[in-house]
């Protein structure tokens, strides 16, 4: 029985862990000190402050859910459940070409934290090592199988790095990797995923710039009666990027929103950091740029 999800569904991702601490903090391959840790929480909370004034401002909240780690957001993913939001966590470890849990004991920590949404991140490659697809969807089937018991709805953020060979095939050109051969890897990719027993209730997926593709990404999705549902991820892309992609995905059917993050908070997030603009500043900066991507969303939907 498939579970899946048709709601709109329009998410603030703030589960960035690796990739920010190197950025804010310089910090690589070690852990980030007391202080580190608390300033960095104190960002997060920033953010999350940031999405309540858009609530504030008209965002409708029904259609509204934040991504953020435990680690560094335990008393957010707290504060919102308490206030009606929905949650929703990442329960990878940072930073890993290779999918891995963050706590061995995934089931206690789901548990603990009692998310409304569960969510992995992946690199997948159909074309990649077949070794360390098979190993990475063996550990996805057990999450799948247990957020599925437990009524939970499963994210599945599927990210598709391009392999040498493939950029070879393309000359050695990204930009035709990104526009012609990606969208059709994305497909076969969701395939492996779902013929391996994995069944994500919501595909969190890079955004495409044909609207075939979109389409041919959807009935992947919702094969054999399946009711799954696509958000498009920003990927820190540029605000006009992402705008382009949510244009395309806003008029097909079965792509029910985006989860974009850093578009909306990289920099008031960095300007807060440096001191350059105070925590009100940078908070109603996060507001104004999630809820422009919001209204543009419902806009085309219409």
């Amino acid at each position: 029985m498939f579970m899946g999800y048709n709601e709109d569904l329009l998410i603030l991702p703030f589960d960035h862990r690796g990739s920010l601490l190197k950025k804010l903090f310089g910090i690589e391959e070690r852990e980030p000190t007391q202080s580190e840790a608390q300033q960095f929480s104190l960002l997060k909370q920033m953010v999350f402050e940031g999405f309540q004034k858009s609530i504030e401002m008209g965002v409708p909240k029904e259609k509204t859910a934040i991504l953020v780690d435990e680690q560094f957001g335990a008393k957010i993913l707290k504060d919102a459940k308490g206030k009606g939001i929905k949650t929703a966590m990442p329960i990878e470890k940072s930073g890993q070409n290779e999918f891995d849990f963050e706590e061995p004991d995934f089931k206690t920590h789901i548990k603990r934290v009692d998310p409304f949404f569960v969510k992995v991140l992946v690199r997948y490659n159909p074309e990649g090592e077949s070794e360390l697809n098979k190993r990475q969807l063996e550990k996805l089937k057990k999450a799948s199988n247990f957020v599925n018991r437990i009524g939970k709805k499963f994210i599945f953020e599927l990210l598709v790095p391009a392999e040498k060979k493939q950029l070879e095939r393309g000359l050695g050109n990204n930009r035709s990797y990104e526009a012609e051969l990606r969208p059709k890897l994305m497909v076969q990719a969701i395939n492996e995923i779902q013929n391996a027993g994995v069944e994500p209730d919501v595909w969190k997926l890079e955004g495409v710039e044909k609207i075939e593709d979109s389409k041919a990404l959807v009935k992947q999705v919702q094969a054999n009666g399946r009711t799954a549902g696509i958000i498009t991820l920003g990927r820190g892309e540029d605000v006009e990027k992402v705008k382009e992609w949510l244009k395309i995905g806003a008029k097909v059917k079965g792509i029910i929103g985006f989860a974009v993050g850093r578009t909306i908070f990289w920099e008031p997030m960095q300007a807060l950091h440096q001191e350059k603009i105070s925590r009100e500043q940078a908070a109603q900066q996060v507001a104004k740029n999630y809820k422009t991507l919001v209204d543009l969303w419902n806009n085309e939907r219409k």
